[in-house]
Formats: C-alpha cells, structure tokens, sequence
C-alpha cells in the first residue's frame, strides 16, 4: 500500500539559493528549499507518495547527482508520514523574528505570539509560498525600510512623520516588503512584479495579513512598472545584473530627499554595482553592509535646495 515518505538532507546553508535556482530550473517536482537563517541551516525536503522506503530513496539517487557538487548533501534522512506530519512538518523550521517595532511571525503561533504594545506583525505562510522573510537578502532591506520610518516618525514629534510618504517595492515577490511597509504605517505603497503569479500571491498575502487595499499591486517591469512614479522609499531585491541594467529608471524614481535600497546582490559584486549606479548618483550619500554572503547598497538622494 502506497504511503506519503519524507525525504530530508542537511545541504551547505551557503549553497541554497543555487539549489533554489536548479530545483526551480529542472521544474522538478515534490522537492524543496527549507531554510532557517536565524541558525544559519539548510535542507532539502522531498515528500512523495511510494510503496516503499527503497522507492523513495530512488527518487533522492536521482536529484542527489544534480547538487552534490554544490551543496555537499548528507545522507537523507527517509521516514513515513502520518496525514498529520505532512500538514505539520515543515513548522519547525520557521520562527518569529523581529527588528524595530516589526515582527514577522509564522501564521500558526498567531493566536499565542504577544506583540509588545505599539509593534506590529507580518503573519507568514509558507502554505502561499510567502517563505519566511529572513532571507539575508529580505532583511537588509526590511532593515533599511524599518530605520527609515523610525526616522521619519522621529523627525515628527505630532505623529505625522510618514504623512504623504511613498514607497515602491519594485519587484515584490510574494510582496513581503510592501506589506511591511504597510504595517509601519506608510500609506502609499506601491508595489509590481512582471510575474502574475507574483501578483496574485501578493494579494493572498495581503488577505492574510488584513492589509488587502493597502498597497497597489500590478504587473510591470523595471521600466513600466516605475514610469511616472516616484517615492520617498525605492525598494528593489531582485539581483546585481538586473539592478545594473535598469540604472536609469531606478534612480529616477527617488524623489529628493528620498532612498534607494538595492538588495539581492552578492558580497563580492557590491562594488560592481556602486561602479554601476555611480555616474547616475553624483552627490547622493552612498552606503552598504554585508549580511553573510548578501549585500546592499542604499542610495539617498539629496533633498532640494529651499
């Protein structure tokens, strides 16, 4: 009789955006990403429906030869699984985080997590293919984002620090960065990815974290999706050879006064990208930071002269 086998191997935590990349490459199907980085792991998880332990180690032999050499795999660990540990067991790899007054928070610890008066939440499902949001490349831009309202809201002793405060996400993803934004209290979010499904992921997102007409979502690319648009926060994470082919439409949406944060990039393209974005941003303040093997690079522009 046919059971549902869980397939599970520690790989190299380095190497999980290359695995990400060939397991979304070959379309293969039953296998996936879990990672934590919080504790700096990594795992490949397959669940499969077999007749046998043995039948499921088939299915490891043939991808393990795809990403041995990347990822250095351990011996897979193979059980089966009741109904109950296929819905639950991907759970204990995902945990709150928090930085400043934002919490991002799996969606089950929803009804016990307690939020200090004055924070807010992102409740996240990776059941929406939401993921956990603390992928080093997410968090150096939710960073930035999170300083940039405290900052705001700093300089406004009345509360109105992100009155008329505009921010673009411009490539969202599953929209995670958008959202966020929205939770800290910036009322004119925009957000676009040239992917529907991105689009429609967004939305379910923005259901779940009752935030659905908070931010505009829509289709478009780098150079439709920032036409006429400009913003106070330009958000981009996506990755270093996009980011330097669309120099002109990026920094062109930063209004003065306003900040760039480009993320997805690579420790050592860092300085490749500050070349890149270097002629378009004379006399804008220009910084970056390193977060494991990732970094960003965020650009202010400056303010107009009274």
């Amino acid at each position: 009789m046919s059971a549902l086998y869980e397939i599970k191997t520690a790989i190299r935590p380095e190497a999980a955006d290359a695995v990400d990349d060939i397991l979304l490459e070959l379309g293969v199907e039953g296998w996936s990403l879990l990672q934590d980085v919080i504790v700096n792991r990594a795992w490949i998880v397959g669940i499969f429906l077999s007749d046998s332990e043995a039948e499921a180690r088939a299915r490891w032999q043939e991808l393990a030869p795809l990403v041995r050499d990347i990822a250095a795999p351990e011996e897979p660990a193979i059980r089966a699984l009741a109904d109950q540990d296929w819905r639950d067991s991907y759970k204990a790899h995902f945990h709150p985080w928090q930085f400043g007054r934002l919490h991002w928070v799996p969606v089950w610890e929803r009804d016990r997590y307690t939020l200090p008066a004055g924070d807010g939440a992102i409740w996240l499902d990776p059941g929406l293919a939401f993921g956990t949001g603390n992928h080093e490349t997410t968090r150096l831009c939710v960073e930035r984002l999170v300083r940039q309202a405290e900052a705001y809201a700093a300089a406004a002793a009345d509360g109105s620090g992100l009155d008329g405060r505009r921010v673009i996400d411009a490539g969202c993803g599953s929209g995670i960065l958008a959202l966020s934004a929205a939770r800290l209290g910036f009322r004119e979010v925009d957000a676009f990815d040239n992917d529907p499904e991105a689009i429609r992921v967004s939305r379910e997102n923005a259901a779940l974290n009752e935030l659905a007409g908070a931010v505009r979502f829509y289709e478009g690319d780098l150079v439709s999706g920032l036409a006429g648009r400009t913003a106070d926060i330009v958000l981009a994470n996506i990755q270093a050879d996009v980011l330097m082919r669309f120099v002109k439409p990026l920094v062109g949406a930063v209004a003065p006064g306003g900040l760039l944060v480009l993320s997805g990039i690579l420790a050592h393209e860092n300085e490749q990208v500050r070349a890149a974005f270097a002629p378009a941003t004379g006399g804008w303040r220009t910084e970056h930071r390193v977060m494991g093997e990732w970094s960003d690079v965020a650009l202010t522009r400056p303010a107009q002269k009274a």
